[in-house]
């Protein structure tokens, strides 16, 4: 399922925006990875805040999972909570995108809604882990724009993680271990974001979305000064972000 005003009502897609051949333009899959909590959500959530209003051109991707519902969740807007025999038959009709086990619980995306938005010209954005991204941008190679957010450090990482009221202590635990593996992967994203300004790092999120939507050359037709929204994509990547990376994979 995909979440977003009218999320299956959508206008044309932009031109120059990374179409197929034969004037059929297709949506973007913005795939955004993190380690638990470096703020993929945060991000993900504002991003889609801001540009799912009617006629939305993003909606999110709501993950089917097996594992409680955590206070305050609702089923169909953050997850779609199943048994782990309904998920099981899910797989064997072939309905997965993608889908893994992740502390002991499985997710996965649905396929069909997902094709359905992008083949109408709609952006579906994606809140995954690395096995997630992965899986989607094989499937959907061409569609696929990833996204890597990195912390500034691994004690602030561990901090909001320990910070967090949800998890029992073991589960911070193994969330630590698993966010200090899934830095390994931070090579496979097309963009990383040093999240140490939660305003900066949206602003660069923002930047990489829309150049992506409707290129980096300014256009009376859209409401975006995108020559400087690509200039700020070009700085952040000239900031330093991968020998960021690997010194956070480093400290290990």
């Amino acid at each position: 399922m995909l979440r977003g005003p009218g999320a299956n009502v959508t206008g044309p897609r932009d031109a120059g925006s990374g179409g197929y051949p034969g004037g059929r333009q297709r949506g973007t899959l913005l795939i955004v990875s993190s380690p638990s909590g470096a703020g993929k959500t945060t991000l993900t959530r504002r991003l889609l805040a801001e540009f799912s209003h009617p006629p939305p051109q993003l909606v999110f991707s709501v993950s089917y999972t097996t594992r409680p519902r955590r206070p305050g969740e609702v089923c169909g807007r953050d997850y779609h909570f199943v048994t782990p025999e309904q998920f099981e038959d899910m797989v064997g009709r072939g309905e997965f995108a993608e889908h893994a086990f992740v502390f002991g619980n499985r997710y996965g995306t649905a396929r069909a809604p997902v094709e359905a938005a992008l083949s109408q010209g709609t952006d579906v954005i994606f809140d995954v882990d690395w096995q997630g991204g992965a899986m989607l941008a094989e499937r959907w190679p061409r569609d696929s724009l990833k996204v890597f957010i990195l912390p500034p450090d691994l004690d602030i990482l561990a901090s909001r993680l320990q910070n967090r009221a949800t998890d029992a202590p073991e589960v911070i635990d193994r969330r630590l271990r698993k966010a200090i593996e899934e830095l390994d992967h931070y090579g496979e994203y097309q963009h990383l974001i040093v999240n140490d300004d939660i305003d900066r790092a949206y602003a660069v999120l923002r930047a990489i979305y829309l150049t992506r939507r409707h290129g980096t050359a300014d256009r009376p037709d859209v409401p975006y000064r995108l020559g400087e929204l690509a200039r700020l994509v070009e700085l952040n990547t000239a900031s330093g972000a991968d020998a960021h990376a690997r010194r956070l994979v480093g400290r290990r």
